[in-house]
């Protein structure tokens, strides 16, 4: 005689979430939230021998960007890129100023533009820096292909964000 099994799965995320949309594991907004106060924790062992903090970090990724394009970038483009105020941008490129890592000029043709150029040690700093994504890979125990899953739904959020105006910017930048 046979006897049948009867296999339970677990319930997903998407089967919390229509039983009870308030539970807490069900929840994106603490999933993101708690997953990048992890992820940053991760950066900070890595990025404390270079002397900087992850927000720095992100600053100088995006004037690499724009020293590899042999573009200068500006107060305005990076804040927007960065989805930051100018209020929370200016300390950082202040403290990354006084690192000696880039310069701050206002535009001679307009008083209102402030170019931000790396200097010699910030363009310098890159080949360090370029350890930290391997090593925060290695960290997570993610597979490229599941980071990458990560950052594409993570840039849909960013991009919901923008169009809201909850958050600044333009149109997300392509990697």
């Amino acid at each position: 005689m046979a006897t049948t099994v009867e296999h339970t799965s677990e319930p997903t995320t998407a089967d919390r979430l229509r039983d009870d949309p308030l539970a807490l594991e069900s929840q994106v907004c603490f999933a993101l939230s708690a997953g990048a106060r992890g992820l940053v924790a991760l950066y900070r062992p890595l990025l404390e021998p270079l002397g900087i903090t992850h927000p720095q970090y992100l600053v100088l990724l995006a004037l690499w960007q724009d020293d590899t394009a042999g573009r200068p970038g500006t107060v305005t483009d990076l804040a927007d890129r960065l989805a930051l105020d100018a209020g929370t941008l200016s300390p950082l490129l202040r403290r990354l100023e006084a690192a000696g890592l880039l310069t701050r000029e206002r535009s001679a043709d307009d008083a209102r533009v402030v170019h931000v150029r790396l200097t010699d040690r910030g363009r310098s700093l890159r080949a360090e820096a370029a350890k930290v994504p391997p090593a925060i890979a290695s960290a997570t125990g993610l597979t490229i292909d599941e980071l990458a899953e990560i950052h594409t739904a993570a840039s849909k959020v960013v991009a919901a964000a923008r169009r809201a105006g909850v958050i600044g910017g333009g149109a997300p930048r392509p990697a």
